[in-house]
């Protein structure tokens, strides 16, 4: 089932990400990167009377954003950014404002934006501490969104309150077409690096519009073709609509639209421009990818426009693991989707990763890889003294694979022999563009193992880079 988008949006230092923070770490989603991982993250997914959703803190999108000393004008302009961007992405919109400050003219002029808009919008009136702040946050009436929520992020009181509301403005849940088995590739990127050149050249027809503007696509646009007797379904995602409202920091805006294209493909094709070379948001977008369990190729487009010389391609190789070193098991595959270049190679990867996912190991086998990985290294524990064993292993899920390890002090398995084992298994069996999500338990849980989904809390499921 997709998951809804809800934004938190409001001027700097109201408490956007003190709101983030405390409606995601008190349910389980992870905000802390594991070791070998130094991707920022301002999204989560959380769970509230059954519905599941994704939530963003824009302030996260916007570098500087909270910075309370900014010039009033500035704070408006950025308030007005994360807005929009909430606008045209979310499904439902937080606007958080200052019970201790009271009303000023940035939330009068953002909430008149957000009145206009289609999108359902909860008001939270932070910092309300006081039963005379909650009875002042009576004065945001004023603002024409409905009755103001007073809370206080920190302390999380009226967490429970906005909550009911927010889940209550939720879009009805909608399940994609079951009849739809088509293998979806998803091409998601920075804006400007290439995306519906790439889908043109591989549907072999101009079925998108293609600009060098930045922020052209306006909506994710989905194309159906046949490769190899297999149906699949591209989804091409790019800018920001109405981007001339919003000009700072275009690349991080495409956040929210790959969230989206993330959650619903098989397998996402990540591009770079091989001139610009791999950004920050390059690997923030491949860990959104990582944290949903989806496949995942890294594309280097404009490898025409790099002057060659004999090691050039080793050079530029070698460089991109380095950055993508938290998804090892990513091809890389240098195209030119303006001349064609191994474009033709791009759709048999997506089918050869999808394979990989879909592979399964039989119970013996991996029961005997496990012997023979123990017997060379045996299990070492996160506490001192502590005799950890490892009994057996089964895989109980494809797409991703997911392997089931029963073990005698399960949470006392090192992230370092998790990530020996899944080395072993990567030796042996490949999983090419896949992750493998490795689960450890007690004997005699097995009738509590629910089946596997994808999302940005799989770490808690004991998932390893």
């Amino acid at each position: 089932m997709t998951k809804p988008i809800v934004a938190i949006v409001g001027r700097p230092n109201v408490g956007k990400s003190t709101l983030f923070n405390k409606l995601i770490g008190e349910r389980r989603a992870i905000i802390a990167d594991e070791a070998g991982t130094t991707r920022d993250r301002q999204y989560g997914e959380t769970e509230w009377n059954g519905r599941l959703f994704t939530i963003v803190d824009t302030a996260g999108l916007l570098v500087g954003d909270d910075d309370p000393n900014l010039p009033l004008a500035e704070i408006v302009k950025r308030t007005h950014q994360q807005a929009q961007l909430a606008i045209d992405e979310a499904d439902v919109i937080v606007f958080l404002v200052d019970g201790r400050e009271g009303m000023i003219a940035a939330d009068e002029e953002v909430g008149e934006m957000l009145r206009r808009s289609d999108k359902p919008v909860i008001l939270g009136v932070n910092k309300a501490e006081t039963e005379e702040r909650r009875q002042n946050a009576v004065e945001f009436y004023n603002l024409g969104l409905g009755e103001p929520i007073p809370l206080s992020a920190y302390h999380g009181t009226g967490s429970g309150e906005l909550l009911d509301a927010l889940v209550a403005a939720l879009p009805p849940g909608s399940e994609e077409d079951e009849d739809d088995d088509s293998l979806k590739i998803a091409i998601v990127g920075r804006p400007n690096v290439g995306k519906s050149s790439l889908l043109n050249k591989l549907v072999g027809e101009e079925r998108v519009v293609v600009s060098e503007i930045p922020g052209t696509t306006r909506d994710s646009i989905d194309t159906k073709l046949t490769f190899a007797n297999r149906e699949i379904t591209l989804i091409d995602t790019a800018g920001i609509r109405r981007r001339g409202s919003i000009d700072q920091g275009v690349e991080r805006y495409s956040v929210l639209r790959s969230l989206r294209a993330i959650e619903r493909c098989d397998i996402a094709l990540l591009l770079i421009d091989a001139a610009e070379g791999p950004t920050a948001q390059d690997t923030h977008i491949a860990g959104m990818v990582l944290d949903a369990n989806k496949g995942l190729a890294i594309l280097i487009n404009k490898w025409d426009l790099i002057d060659k010389e004999t090691f050039t391609f080793e050079k530029a190789s070698k460089a991109m693991q380095e950055v993508f070193h938290f998804v090892p098991y990513a091809p890389l595959l240098f195209i030119s989707a303006m001349t064609g270049q191994r474009v033709s190679k791009v759709l048999e990867l997506g089918m050869m990763i999808e394979s990989e996912r879909n592979k399964r190991i039989p119970t013996s086998e991996l029961n005997t890889l496990l012997r023979e990985a123990v017997r060379a290294h045996p299990p070492t524990s996160t506490r001192k003294g502590a005799h950890l064993r490892l009994y057996y292993a089964s895989q109980v899920q494809v797409a991703p694979p997911v392997l089931l390890f029963f073990s005698n002090a399960p949470q006392e398995v090192h992230f370092g022999y998790r990530r020996y084992l899944e080395n072993r298994i990567r030796e042996q069996y490949g999983f090419l563009g896949s992750p493998i999500v490795l689960v450890f338990k007690e004997r005699g849980e097995e009738e509590h193992i629910t089946p596997h989904r994808s999302g940005p809390d799989a770490r808690n499921r004991g998932k390893v880079n």
